[in-house]
C-alpha cells in the first residue's frame, strides 16, 4: 500500500466532502501519521471511512468525524482541552497540536498505556493521559476550553458541561442508534448554554455513561 496515496485520498474524497475545508486542519490530518495510532492487526484500515476497533470495546472515530469535530470547535493555541476517551491517542494528538494543552482520560489502564507511548512515538508532549472514568473521575485540572467525548452518549453529562469556561465548547455524538447527532454546547457568559446539532453520524458508545430509560409512566 502507498501511504501517502492513501493518505492523500482520504483527505480528498473523505474529508473535504464532509465540508471540512479549514487548510490548518487538513494539513495537520496529512502530518500526523494515522497509521502509527492504528493497532498492527488493523494497519491497513487507518485511512479507511469506518471506526477501527482497539479491543476492550473501544474503537477510533472514522476520519471524516475526528476531523470535522477538530474544525468545528475551532481549537485556539492557547486553550486547554479535555478528551473523555482517549483510545489509541490519535484525537488527543490531534487536539494537542491545536492546544496549549490536552488531558485525556482513558478507562481502559491497557489502551492508556497504548496511547502514552503513541504520542510519545509521535513527538508530542502537551498531552497527559490519565487512567479514569471519564463519566465519574471528575477530579481533573478544570475548568476547560474545550472538551470532547470522543465516542456517543445518550445524552450530554451536565457535570461535564460545568467544566466548561466561559465560552468553552463540548463536542459529543448524542443519540440512540439508528440516530445520532453531533452535539456542540457552547457555555456563554452568563452562565447559560447554547447547544446545536449540525451534522448526523454514527459513533461507537463510551463506557461507564448512563443511557437514557426506555420506559416512560
Amino acid at each position: 500500500m502507498n501511504i501517502e496515496q492513501a493518505r492523500f485520498n482520504m483527505i480528498e474524497q473523505q474529508i473535504r466532502p464532509w465540508d471540512v475545508l479549514d487548510t490548518h486542519v487538513l494539513q495537520l490530518l496529512a502530518t500526523v501519521k494515522r497509521e502509527d495510532f492504528c493497532p498492527l492487526a488493523h494497519k491497513a484500515l487507518a485511512f479507511v471511512d469506518m471506526d477501527i476497533p482497539l479491543g476492550h470495546g473501544a474503537s477510533m472515530l472514522s476520519p471524516k468525524v475526528e476531523a470535522r469535530f477538530l474544525q468545528d470547535l475551532g481549537v485556539h493555541k492557547h486553550e486547554k482541552v479535555l478528551e473523555i476517551g482517549t483510545g489509541s491517542g490519535y484525537m488527543a494528538a490531534l487536539l494537542a497540536h491545536r492546544a496549549q494543552r490536552v488531558i485525556s482520560l482513558e478507562i481502559v489502564p491497557e489502551l492508556a498505556q497504548s496511547a502514552r507511548a503513541n504520542l510519545q512515538k509521535a513527538g508530542i508532549h502537551n498531552c497527559e493521559v490519565r487512567v479514569a472514568d471519564g463519566s465519574k473521575d471528575l477530579s481533573v485540572d478544570g475548568p476547560f476550553d474545550v472538551i470532547v467525548l470522543s465516542g456517543s452518549v445518550a445524552h450530554v453529562p451536565a457535570q461535564l458541561v460545568a467544566l466548561l469556561k466561559p465560552g468553552g465548547r463540548l463536542a459529543a455524538v448524542v443519540g440512540q442508534e439508528p440516530v445520532m447527532r453531533a452535539t456542540f454546547v457552547t457555555k456563554v457568559q452568563d452562565g447559560s448554554t447554547q447547544t446545536i446539532q449540525p451534522w448526523d453520524t454514527i459513533a461507537p458508545r463510551l463506557q461507564g455513561f448512563a443511557e437514557d430509560s426506555k420506559f416512560s409512566f
